[in-house]
């Protein structure tokens, strides 16, 4: 069984003793809405072989994302909203499940709150970090035998915890987040999540547009029993994706690897290890 606060510890530790630097973001005038920006975009996607999944499930998806952020004063958003099977395709892997998928993440600048410069290192700006998660679909919408899911309700998530900005050599900035993980749903917590996620432009064009090295991991670790179920110790996504932007306009592939997804352990009734195939078309607000 794994050690939470171990882990906890050492991710901070090592975290701490990166020996690059990394300019602060300077509130010390007061003026917290200097740096403020927002961007919306909407993404047509297709998910080939997403998982988790039966192994009988049809092979892809299509859906629309909603994907929006930017910074106001204290606050950092990123979040999104999918809608799935816009054309109501009974051969989509989505038909008949919950339409809809929310992530919603706001974080508190304890340096802007502070008037502080709170940074060390790497570590450019802190954060009291959110993540908050929600299913479209209501309670028990999954079977109990292990065909199709767990035997949950549909997702009900919320995490709290500290988040940063981290500058790394190539990659630039960084978001790095350390999160209890709560189970609205369970009423229980189970486990920490630890989340990065960056954007790396990495060849221009004469024209202006450019490619991008774009992606995230999350890892959620836990205990091997949750409310008295079986569960996986660890869960291990990341995205790792190539995209094209100009002004208006993106396209992207990215390949997304799973190990036991959201703690569910792979098995032969229910895939939750292996690899996702994703398609995009963006159009930026």
């Amino acid at each position: 069984m794994i050690n939470l606060k171990t882990v906890a510890l050492a991710s901070t530790l090592a975290l701490a003793g990166t020996s690059f630097t990394a300019s602060a973001t300077d509130f010390s005038d007061g003026d917290i809405h200097k740096n403020d920006y927002k961007w919306m975009q909407f993404n047509l996607m297709y998910a080939y072989e997403e998982v988790p999944r039966s192994p009988a499930a049809h092979t892809g998806h299509d859906y629309l994302e909603m994907e929006f952020g930017g910074r106001s004063g204290l606050w950092d958003l990123y979040g999104y909203v999918d809608v799935f099977n816009l054309t109501e395709h009974d051969a989509s892997d989505k038909d008949g499940s919950p339409k809809m998928f929310m992530k919603f993440a706001p974080r508190l600048s304890l340096d802007a709150l502070t008037g502080k410069d709170l940074s060390f290192g790497p570590v450019k700006e802190l954060y009291i970090a959110t993540l908050f998660e929600w299913g479209g679909g209501a309670n028990n919408i999954y079977s109990a035998d292990g065909s199709n899911g767990r035997g949950d309700g549909d997702v009900n998530n919320a995490k709290i915890g500290l988040g940063s900005d981290v500058e790394i050599p190539w990659l630039g900035k960084i978001g790095l987040n350390v999160m209890g993980y709560y189970n609205i749903e369970a009423k229980d917590w189970n486990g920490i999540h630890i989340a990065t996620n960056w954007f790396k432009p990495f060849y221009f064009f004469e024209n202006g547009s450019f490619l991008s090295y774009q992606g995230y991991i999350d890892w959620q670790i836990a205990d091997d029993e949750f409310q008295g179920r079986s569960q996986a110790e660890q869960s291990i996504i990341s995205y790792q994706g190539i995209h094209w932007h100009s002004d208006r306009f993106a396209l992207g592939y990215g390949l997304k690897g799973y190990k036991d997804a959201y703690l569910i352990e792979d098995s032969k009734y229910f895939e939750s290890t292996g690899f996702t195939h994703y398609f995009t078309a963006t159009y930026k607000f």
